[in-house]
């Protein structure tokens, strides 16, 4: 009698500490690209620098083994994003994965005129207020908003400081949609139908096999730049509601985050690939990923040594954290600037390359 067993695939060897920039895939979760991450680096020590939604694609800055400690500083770098607004159609989530919520009369939408949809775009550019979307994950008494939504619960959330300081438009169509038939109530109260029978339509962006009908939208291409915590589909949401007619977000791309373009992202093929053929996975070295976070100081070797033991040096004229680099081009310690005792010095937040 024989007897078979299977064999857990090999462990792939560690990669170096450093950052790897992934042009993520539509529908993957960020904790889903962490978890493969994870194999192809043979650790489990890797974490991202801000959430991407599932229907987003691009950049997402991820942390091999002592990297992650710098992520904190990524996550607050401003972002860049092209993203795809449809005008005439409100959904439950603020985009394209939520069912339809309410849909504009076609007057509504046939009276988005240029000069008003730039007015309401220039009143959302700038310092302003933002009202993040019920389905983010911001906590609200210690549980993550979107759970509560799910939950059937009715989540306020308070408008919070943002900036954006990039709203360009860079296309304009008018086309039509199917939207689920009696599965929502039109905007404004003489549109509503209250007899209406119930669609059976999952999202905005899959209407199904129920009964649909077409309704006239307007797609708005644009181009953002903004600031840490700033939510797209919240300002395609109020867009939407500026000009009468609804809004969500149909498509989402970010191209940039921080000192991270689009152009040094790599797709999960891509890397995998790379592993398959040299072995180990290939990472963005501390120091560089230091460079593309932070102002760099240059390091002589007795402030290496200092640095090393934790000391303090001197002040890096800066009011910002910054990377002190050895003479050799190695990340030895974040720094920032204080007083002790009256005088302006240079303190360690985070040594790298303590001393032996």
């Amino acid at each position: 009698m024989t007897s078979s067993t299977s064999q857990a695939p090999a462990r792939r060897p560690t990669a170096a500490d450093g950052f790897v920039v992934v042009d993520k895939p539509q529908g993957w979760t960020s904790h889903d690209v962490v978890g493969r991450m994870r194999r192809l680096a043979g650790t489990r020590k890797v974490g991202h620098a801000g959430t991407l939604d599932p229907m987003a694609t691009g950049v997402l800055v991820l942390g091999i083994g002592r990297a992650t400690k710098l992520l904190t500083y990524v996550v607050g770098a401003d972002k860049d994003y092209d993203a795809t607004i449809r005008l005439g159609v409100a959904t439950t989530t603020d985009d394209a994965e939520g069912t339809v919520a309410a849909v504009a009369g076609p007057d509504a939408v046939g009276h988005v005129e240029r000069a008003a949809l730039d007015a309401a775009i220039g009143d959302l550019t700038g310092d302003i207020l933002q009202v993040p979307t019920s389905v983010s994950a911001i906590k609200v008494d210690g549980k993550r908003a979107y759970a509560r939504v799910r939950a059937g619960e009715e989540v306020a959330l308070k408008a919070r400081p943002v900036t954006v300081s990039r709203f360009e438009v860079l296309d304009v169509r008018t086309t039509t949609a199917p939207v689920p038939d009696g599965d929502l109530a039109d905007v404004g109260p003489e549109e509503v139908d209250p007899a209406a029978e119930p669609g059976i339509a999952p999202t905005a962006a899959n209407p199904g096999d129920g009964p649909t009908r077409e309704v006239p939208v307007v797609d708005v291409d644009v181009r953002v730049t903004v600031s840490s915590g700033t939510y797209v589909r919240a300002l395609a949401r109020d867009l939407g509601t500026a000009l009468g007619t609804g809004g969500h977000l149909t498509a989402l791309r970010r191209t940039r985050v921080g000192g991270y373009p689009l152009a040094g992202a790599r797709t999960l093929e891509e890397l995998e690939a790379q592993a398959d053929a040299d072995g180990t996975l290939a990472t963005l070295p501390l120091a560089d990923a230091a460079r593309g976070t932070f102002p760099v100081r240059e390091l002589d070797e007795a402030e290496v040594l200092a640095l090393g033991y934790g000391q303090w040096v001197e002040p890096t004229g800066r009011a910002d954290v910054v990377a002190a680099l050895s003479p050799s081009g190695t990340l030895v310690a974040l720094l920032e600037d204080t007083r002790r005792r009256g005088e302006a010095l240079a303190k360690p937040v985070l040594v790298l390359a303590p001393a032996p």
